[in-house]
């Protein structure tokens, strides 16, 4: 009955209505469409009439929009476009989601009222509004990232670790990671999508604490009046901080022995070996969160063992001109 008497007092407006407007009739054979259109675009909603309307008009719900050639409605984004006699659409610019909804081309006819239904559909493209800060936690932590996203249709969410494989670790809005490990740390990647434009990407750092191990250790054989090198590696973070024993005692810098740091690596440098220095050494890792050592030996010629693997010999190479440079410059 609402709906009987919502017409029925729209059409007695359009009985109401100047005749001026050119009569025409519209196609009535579909029933309602939709359009789809992306916000921030323009739409327009078509209505096409012939030689047999007295009358047309637009509405929105319930809303009149235009009758005739008389805008009722306020908004300045709304126009008409008449091409010639025979169209009666409504141009809707810049298109927000508050403009999603049905839209009604009535006309008034000698024979009976004809409405023609077109349902607008605003789509919002993928949006990413919140998302997890940078994170540093200790191996074996549970993490929890999120990345919030909005956008019509709703987005899809993916995540991904930015490691040479680049697989995806999760597609839902929250990335759980149980007992993390030193290898799940690096680059996240947050995308949201929706096919209605270029998705959007946000990134998260993700650093893992976890205690030093040494990696590699190198003794040297070395004769006497030789420049001699012991060298040792550690991965840790955070950056492991080094220091060299020999039996009980640390060692420091003298005037025959430098102790040289290179990142990750230690290098314990004898610039003139002497008969004393043969022995065994300690190379002594440590961060706040563990400590690791381990043996280094300076050999006797023809005493020693196979100190030296294949994979050691390109990278002893570079650390030893490193340095003698070092040493020449007294760095």
């Amino acid at each position: 009955n609402c709906c009987f008497w919502i017409f029925a007092s729209f059409f007695r407006l359009l009985c109401l209505l100047p005749t001026g407007f050119p009569v025409r009739s519209v196609d009535m054979q579909r029933t309602t469409d939709n359009i789809t259109i992306r916000q921030g675009d323009t739409a327009i909603i078509r209505c096409y009439v012939d030689d047999k309307v007295s009358r047309v008009a637009w509405l929105n719900r319930s809303n009149i929009i235009f009758a005739g050639q008389d805008k009722w409605s306020l908004d300045p984004r709304v126009d008409l476009v008449t091409k010639g006699q025979l169209e009666y659409s409504l141009r809707i610019q810049k298109v927000d989601v508050y403009d999603e909804g049905s839209y009604t081309c009535s006309i008034q006819t000698k024979q009976k009222p004809k409405t023609s239904h077109v349902y607008l559909i605003v789509q919002v493209p993928a949006s990413i509004y919140k998302v997890s800060e940078d994170v540093i936690v200790n191996e074996g932590s549970n993490v929890t990232l999120s990345c919030l996203a909005s956008g019509r249709p709703d987005p899809i969410i993916t995540w991904r670790l930015l490691n040479p494989s680049g697989e995806a670790a999760g597609w839902e809005e929250f990335l759980d990671i149980i007992g993390i490990m030193r290898n799940q740390a690096g680059r996240y990647e947050c995308k949201a999508s929706n096919d209605v434009a270029t998705p959007d990407v946000k990134y998260v750092n993700v650093v893992v604490n976890y205690p030093p191990t040494i990696q590699k250790i190198q003794s040297s054989e070395t004769p006497v009046g030789r420049v001699g090198m012991l060298q040792c590696d550690a991965n840790a973070v955070p950056k492991p901080e080094f220091e060299w024993y020999r039996d009980e005692k640390r060692m420091t810098n003298t005037q025959s022995i430098n102790i040289q740091m290179l990142g990750t690596t230690t290098i314990l440098v004898f610039s003139n070996v002497s008969e004393e220095d043969y022995g065994n050494y300690t190379c002594v890792a440590t961060n706040r969160l563990g400590i690791q050592n381990a043996s280094v030996f300076l050999y006797r010629p023809g005493t020693g063992r196979d100190i030296n693997s294949s994979s050691c010999a390109s990278q002893s190479l570079w650390l030893m001109v490193a340095c003698l440079a070092c040493l020449f410059f007294k760095c």
